[in-house]
Formats: C-alpha cells, structure tokens, sequence
C-alpha cells in the first residue's frame, strides 16, 4: 500500500466510524464501542506508518508528500482534493490520533450509562476526522471544509448536557464566537487565493517566497489571524473556551489537547511565510500572544471549577504557540503543541476523574474533603507529573518546548531571527517578557490547583463507586509523553526546518527560576491560608450525593448544582484560596476574565439586541399594518358594494332616476356654464 493511500484513510477511516456509528446506534447498540474505537485507532496506527515512512518530512531531506487531483473545473481558481505531507504533518496527525483514541477509549467508561454516548462517540469521530482532514489537506478550500465540520462538531458535542442551561449557553457561544471570526478568515482566503492564483498551499509559498510575493500581505495575513483567534482562543476571541467546559470532560481534553484549538496554530505554522511577509502582522501577532498569555494565567489563578482552570491554562499555553510563529520560528511552535497536547489531555481526562470521586468541579469543596488523593491514587501521581510538565520544570515535556518557544523569542529580541527573517525585534521582546511572567503564573496556578485538590481537610466526599480501570489506563498512556516527549528536541528538528530546538542557558535559567518563584510563593500563601481552613466557611460548593456511579452523570450535576451553589465567586469570601492572597485586589476582576464578556455585552450583544426588538416593532406596527391595510381595504369595499345589490327592483329603479337626474343637471349646468 503505498504512503498516499495510507495518508487517505488516515481521515477517511474516522469518517466512515462515524457514519456506520449514526446509522447502527440505536439498531445494533453493540457495535457503537467498536466503531468509535476501532476507526480511530486504525487512523493512529495508519498515521504512524506514514510518518515512518515519510522519515522526517522534508526536514533532513525527505521530499514531503504531494498528491492532489482537480476536484471540478471552476473556470478561475481551481480546487483540488489535494495531499500535502511534511514532517509537522505527519507528527501532528500522530498526536491527533492517539488523544482521539484515548478519548475514545476513556469515554466508553466515563459515559458508560450515558443514553446519548452512541450520538456522542459518532461525533467525536467525526470531530477527529475533521481535524486530520485540517492536518493532511494541500488545498485551502478543503482546509476550510475540515475547519467549519470541527466547528458545528463542538456546537454538539460541548451541548451534550443540553438539560442544563449552561451547556445550552456555551455551545451556543462557543459557536457564535468562532463563526465571528471565520468570517473574515474565509475573506482572507479568498484574497489568498485570488493573489497567488491557486487555493494549493505549496503553490502558494512559492508566490510568497518569489520574486513576485503577494499584493496585499498585511490585509490577508490580518483577516486570516481573525479566524486563528476565534479558533484557537486567543485575545480578544477567547471567551468562549473556558465556558465551553460545560460539557463533558472527554470533550475537553479532545478540544484542547488536539482539535479544534490547536487547529488555528497549526494553520498559522503552515503559511507562516504568508504572516511573515508582513511586519506588521507579525508584531499584532506577537501582541495577541502576550496579552493572551498574561490575562489568561492571571484569570486561571482566579477559579474555583478545576476544568475553566485548565481552560484558561489551554489559552495560555496556546498563547506560547502563537508566540513561537510571532518571532518566525515554526519549529518550536509546534513541538509545544505536541508536548501541550499530551500533558493538557492528561490533565483533563485526570480530571474527570477527580470530579467523578469527589463529586463536584468546585476546588473550594476539594479543599474541604479529606482522603481525595488515596481516593484516586492513579490521577494524583498522573497529574501530578502533567502539571510539572504544564509549569515546565525539567525535565518534564513542558519544560523543553517552553524552552525553545522563550529561546526563539530570546534570538528575535536580540536580533538573530532563525534563517535571516526580518522579523521586528520588538515581537521577541513582548513574547520573551510575556512569557517569562507567564511562566511564573503557569506555576502559581498549577502549584494551586495540585494543593487545593490533593490536599484538602475534612471529611469525605460522597463514594460515587470506583473509576472504570479503562480510564485509569489511560491515564497512564498519557503520562509517558507528558514525561518523556521533551527529550524529543534532539531529533524534531529533522522532522521540522532543521533549526535547533534545545534549551539555552540564558531562558532555561530564568524560565525555571520564574517558574520556580510562582510556585513556591503559592505554597507559601497556602501554608499561610490552610490555618484559616478550618474555621473558613466554603464559598457554596457542594459535592453531589448521588446514587449514579456514571462519570459522565455525576459531571453533570455538578455542573447543574455548580453555579447556583457557588453564587458569585469573584466576591464571596473564601480566605483558605491561596490565589486570593496572591491576586490581592486584582482577584475579583480576574476570576470573571477581567469582565470582557460584560464588555462584549455592552458593546455587541446588548445593541444587537435592541436592534433586534426595533425592528421587530416595526414590523408588527408599520410592516404588518401596511400588509393588513392592503387586505382589509378590498374587504370594506366589498362590503359597501354588497350593501347595493338588495335585489329590490323599486331601490334599483330609484337609484337610477336618481343618476339620471344628477346627470341632466350636471349637462344643463355644464351647458349654461358654456354659453
């Protein structure tokens, strides 16, 4: 079988999963674990085959893979069913694979008494081809099919709970938001193409690095970032992320880890000789980096539900990526999506299991319950190692890709930007800072998280049976690459543009050293917090005391019960949270995103609204009477033409010498007028 076809089936195969899931759901219910495991395990194996054989990509002087076919005449720009496999493909689509099957295979224990899993694992394996359609694809418009699919994907999968209005709302966000920015990315590819003549993206970089180069670069790369933002959750579209946690956590880590969010960068790895093209694309580039990085940390340190600490933890870390492709260095953006990609999944499906056993996504109430961590002995030393990695402590996996992020952003400042670029030294500075400071929040919140679950005080919480040992599994599939994935910087660059990935002295030193500062001054705070504990009244969490031993219904209620229990948690007093002490003031402003969506709500969705009720009265008051004038007109003319046909004779007889008369006087007026 030769790598093409190998290389089409690899997103083909989770395709027809989930069309054979759909249709033999409900009638053969049997068959729905197999179909959602099985394709998608055949995609991980298949895409491991192509990146063996691929052998590095073009990296160390393998030609990438091209194949392509005319999809139809267009009479202009043509679009074709195209291949393009390079070695940040091949190892992207591995990445996507395996998170995919462990959450498959995670879920079938999480949801296992869930009525809708059928439906749910369909879509997840429609989600995951959807992603490698993103990954392999060689032609923009095909890109784009992937890329819209993955978005209708997590409108359903992220409403799985559909009974809670939480869940209603979030997917509805998670939606809107993303549509608001593919809106100006589809005008960007569209310019794209017009300007290179060819939706084919080898085509297009050599337009880019010809002579000839593009047009308009700074218009297109500016309209495509708006779609990177809204789908990879960067400032200022980032919001609907730590929302879309409402749904189930296997779809959290799925979302997260490797579609969807990390579609955006890997889209701008691509093409990033099209943003670099631009000066100053690549400094709003940079900017959007920073300011994601910074407020997104400062907000993780401020919740109280565990998975919106990961999320906003996700939105940080993809921050790094973004920063990676803002000082031209596409190589370590991407080895930071893969690291990223096996400790955030560990992180999430980690936490799934924590909320199963305690009952509750409330840290607050974690903090409170005694014997947690015995309780979950498989998620503790699991996520504790995929929190040192998040917090890049070496030698954990995190550690060596946040280090060739900060490296890259260090030789940018300085003026040695990888391969002679022209890329602003301005864009190292803002992602070294940013990132420096980052790295010193990332472990502050992951030092929190890791005391406030794992070591709480108080009695137990409600016994909602023993974790499903398929999910534990996993667990420790996950923890392998978390650990270990970061001595991969020796031979990635083979793989990617051949520029070194390992760490320097200069940022490993201030990036550990950052890092090891937040953390310690969160224990620090702790120790200081944990006297208060006990005498400190929990913010309104509860843990639920429910019969169900379903992961998946536990979560549910928890996030049901979550928001009315926990009242407002940006203001009620809760002195044993260590990041209350650390923010100080700033707390009340960062535990509620630092009011974007306040912000948002005033400027868009409150006027759309009125607009909205505007021109709804004017269709009930001006439009609708207008349509009913027109009806009711003929209507009352009708009946005043009735009224005259009495079928009385002498009436009729009347009326006409009536006219008549009318008649001969008009004439003799008319006449004696004349003469």
């Amino acid at each position: 079988m030769t790598t093409t076809t190998l290389a089409v089936l690899v997103p083909l195969l989770p395709f027809l999963g989930a069309v054979a899931g759909l249709l033999l759901g409900r009638t053969a219910p049997g068959f729905v674990r197999p179909l959602a495991i099985l394709p998608t395990l055949a995609a991980l194996i298949l895409a491991a085959a192509v990146a063996v054989q691929q052998g590095g990509g073009s990296g160390n002087g393998t030609t990438a893979l091209d194949a392509h076919t005319e999809l139809t005449p267009t009479g202009s720009v043509p679009i074709e069913l195209a291949l393009h496999v390079d070695g940040f493909a091949a190892l992207v689509a591995v990445l996507v694979g395996l998170v995919a099957t462990c959450v498959q295979l995670y879920s079938t224990g999480y949801l296992r008494d869930d009525p809708r899993y059928p439906s749910y694992a369909a879509i997840v394996s429609l989600f995951t081809s959807a992603m490698l359609l993103v990954v392999y694809t060689g032609d923009l418009m095909v890109l784009l099919v992937g890329w819209e699919v993955m978005g209708i994907c997590s409108y359903f999968l992220v409403g799985h709970y559909w009974e809670t209005p939480e869940a209603r709302a979030a997917s509805l966000k998670a939606f809107l938001v993303t549509k608001l920015g593919d809106v100006p990315f589809l005008i960007g590819l569209f310019a794209l193409a017009t300007d290179a003549g060819s939706f084919r993206i080898t085509t297009i970089l050599g337009k880019v690095t010809g002579q000839g180069g593009l047009d308009h670069p700074t218009l297109i790369a500016l309209l495509l970032l708006a779609g990177v933002a809204g789908k990879s959750a960067q400032f200022p579209l980032h919001t609907w992320l730590p929302d879309a946690m409402a749904g189930p956590t296997p779809v959290s880590a799925l979302i997260h880890a490797a579609t969807m969010v990390a579609a955006g960068v890997y889209f701008v790895a691509r093409l990033l000789p099209v943003f670099a093209a631009s000066r100053v694309a690549m400094i709003v580039l940079a900017v959007m980096a920073g300011v994601t990085m910074l407020g997104s940390a400062l907000a993780a340190l401020a919740q109280d539900d565990i998975k919106r600490v990961l999320a906003y933890s996700t939105i940080g870390q993809l921050g790094y990526m973004t920063g990676a492709l803002a000082v031209g260095d596409r190589g370590a953006a991407v080895f930071h999506l893969l690291t990223h990609g096996a400790f955030k999944a560990l992180l999430f499906l980690a936490a799934g299991v924590i909320i199963h056993a305690a009952g509750t996504n409330s840290l607050a109430a974690m903090s409170r319950m005694g014997n947690l961590r015995a309780r979950v002995p498989d998620a503790f030393w699991t996520m504790t190692v995929a929190l040192l990695a998040l917090a890049a402590i070496p030698p954990f996996s995190g550690f060596f890709s946040k280090e060739a992020v900060l490296g890259a952003a260090e030789h940018t400042a300085t003026g040695h930007a990888l391969g002679g670029q022209a890329i602003p030294a301005a864009s190292g500075w803002i992602v070294l800072v940013a990132g420096l400071f980052t790295a010193l929040l990332t472990a502050a919140y992951a030092t929190r998280l890791w005391l406030l679950a794992f070591n709480g005080r108080g009695p137990e919480a409600p016994d909602h049976g023993k974790q499903p040992a398929v999910m534990n599994a996993v667990l420790w599939i996950l923890a392998i690459p978390s650990f270990a994935l970061g001595l991969a910087f020796l031979r990635l660059p083979d793989w990617f543009d051949g520029h070194s990935l390992a760490p320097t002295l200069t940022t490993s030193v201030l990036g550990t050293g950052f890092a090891l500062v937040g953390g310690l001054v969160t224990y620090a705070a702790w120790r200081h917090t944990t006297a208060m504990a006990a005498r400190a009244v929990p913010i309104g969490a509860v843990a639920v005391d429910t019969e169900q031993g379903d992961g998946g219904l536990v979560e549910a209620e928890a996030i049901a019960t979550h928001a009315p229990a926990n009242g407002d948690v940006a203001s009620a007093p809760d002195p044993a949270d260590p990041g209350r002490l650390v923010l100080g003031p700033l707390h009340r402003h960062a535990a509620v995103g630092f009011h974007l969506d306040a912000l948002y709500a005033a400027l868009f969705v409150r006027p759309v609204r009125a607009a909205a009720a505007l021109v709804g009265f004017l269709d009930r008051a001006v439009v609708d009477t207008y349509v009913r004038g027109a009806a009711e007109a003929p209507q009352w003319l009708g009946r005043a033409v009735r009224r005259a046909q009495t079928g009385n004779v002498q009436t009729y007889l009347s009326a006409l010498l009536a006219g008549t008369v009318v008649l001969v006087v008009a004439v003799v007026l008319v006449a004696t007028a004349g003469a």
